[in-house]
């Protein structure tokens, strides 16, 4: 029987692979220059956790979540959104003792059961931050400058940041009887999942993807204007700050955000290269969310985005190429002494900090050569029988296509050296550092 991968998941191969770290790794760098540290929460959670979260009317939990029960008949789920986790562990290892401000990231698989489609699979990835115990407009707008600058780290240009306000608990139920007044002469027309929302959560409503049910509320009132005083001072002070901070932002009144947890602020970053479906990132205040998950009533913002849809972007737009990791010198064997000879260097080499590699296929000279090339080894060594016995051998350089006469015994030493004086001659080409070296590829 031959296997396929499931619907919806994709293996992630060399050299796409290298593409991902690399850019998990410069998220990481990102996050740590803004003080955030990285989360890892469990792959599933206890399923009540996302329908009280989330929100039994979202998409998520009615039709999208991968739910199964154990055989201890708890109902599991496959985190299909890290805030409700990070929240559960914020709330279970009582982390806002430990500071007053809890700032945390996360890089993570993700699995929702919705339609494949570009940049969106069943099992797909996010990166994301959360700031939990702080109320004030400042940190909303620290966190969209965080998600601005990941952005900026990836190459990506020309993406718009759009924010609006979603109220309080203060002064959404005089909205949401404004928004019924309005849809009410439309409800027939309105789509069954639409109706369904009306009663129990018309916000919902603007945020529908149907078509016919958008141009129903094409001209609806919207929160932004329909604000306390509280909610409104909250949305000036981050304009503002926004302002101050250089960031160009776009109000837009039809911004709701789909999940139920989000409070005042609530943001979207979108790109172009995307085409309909262009929201890079989305974010929010969601000031309820701790005390509806058993914690102390306390405020939180944080945003989420899809590394697909991120790498999506960056291979659209840039040109720059990515570090590809690749062996600092290959040794090939001449004949059988040198086969010994290369296994026993090679290991030496690697424990001295320099990436080696040698053959393990019993193969020609000339393939072994070829092999080299193949994995674009910076250096390459023939050893066999006759450099043994003298102790000496010939590096090649495998670029300039130069040789330079070498002690056996220093070669890790001597490669080092040689890799070190390359990065600095040609960094635009290679990177490395102490014991590693790379070829790059193009996103």
């Amino acid at each position: 029987m031959k296997f396929r991968s499931v619907k919806g998941t994709k293996d992630i191969l060399p050299p796409e692979s290298f593409l991902w770290q690399h850019t998990e790794e410069m998220i990481r760098g990102v996050m740590h220059t803004f003080n955030y540290r990285e989360i890892r929460t469990p792959v599933f959670e206890e399923t009540a956790l996302f329908a009280r979260g989330i929100g039994e009317l979202t998409d998520i939990v009615g039709k999208e979540m991968y739910t199964f029960t154990d055989r201890s008949m708890t109902r599991l789920t496959l985190k299909p959104e890290m805030t409700a986790s990070v929240v559960r562990a914020y709330i279970q290892n009582n982390m806002g003792e430990q500071s007053s401000l809890v700032k945390v990231y996360y890089l993570s698989p993700m699995f929702r059961q919705e339609r494949p489609q570009a940049g969106r699979l069943r099992q797909f990835h996010q990166y994301g931050a959360e700031a939990i115990g702080g109320g004030s407009y400042t940190i909303d707008a620290d966190i969209i400058a965080l998600a601005v600058s990941v952005l900026g780290g990836a190459g990506i240009t020309g993406c718009s940041v759009r924010i609006n306000s979603v109220g309080c608990e203060n002064c959404r139920p005089a909205y949401r009887e404004k928004l019924k007044k309005f849809l009410r002469p439309k409800l027939d027309n309105l789509s069954e999942e639409s109706r369904a929302r009306f009663d129990l959560n018309v916000m919902r409503i603007l945020d529908t993807k149907n078509e016919n049910d958008r141009k129903l509320a094409a001209g609806a009132p919207l929160i932004k204007d329909n604000l306390c005083e509280e909610c409104d001072s909250h949305f000036t002070g981050l304009r503002e700050t926004l302002r101050e901070l250089k960031i160009d932002a776009e109000v837009d009144g039809t911004i709701v955000r789909g999940l139920d947890y989000y409070t005042k602020t609530a943001f979207e970053i979108t790109s172009p290269d995307l085409g309909s479906q262009d929201a890079l990132v989305g974010g929010g205040r969601y000031d309820l969310l701790v005390s509806e998950l058993g914690g102390k009533p306390t405020p939180a913002v944080g945003f989420a985005a899809g590394m697909e849809r991120l790498l999506m972007v960056m291979q659209k737009q840039s040109s720059r190429e990515t570090p590809l990791p690749a062996p600092a010198i290959f040794i090939a064997a001449a004949d059988e002494p040198g086969r010994k000879w290369a296994l026993a260097a090679t290991m030496d080499a690697r424990r001295a900090g320099v990436a080696a590699e040698t053959d393990f296929l019993g193969r020609s000279l000339k393939s072994q050569m070829r092999e080299a090339d193949r994995q674009k080894a910076l250096f390459a060594i023939v050893v066999g029988r006759t450099e043994i016995e003298t102790g000496k051998g010939v590096l090649k350089d495998m670029r300039a296509g130069t040789e330079t006469p070498v002690e056996l015994d220093a070669l890790a030493t001597h490669v080092r050296q040689m890799t070190g004086a390359a990065d600095s001659a040609d960094a635009s080409d290679t990177v490395h550092g102490p014991g590693k070296s790379a070829h790059r590829i193009k996103r």
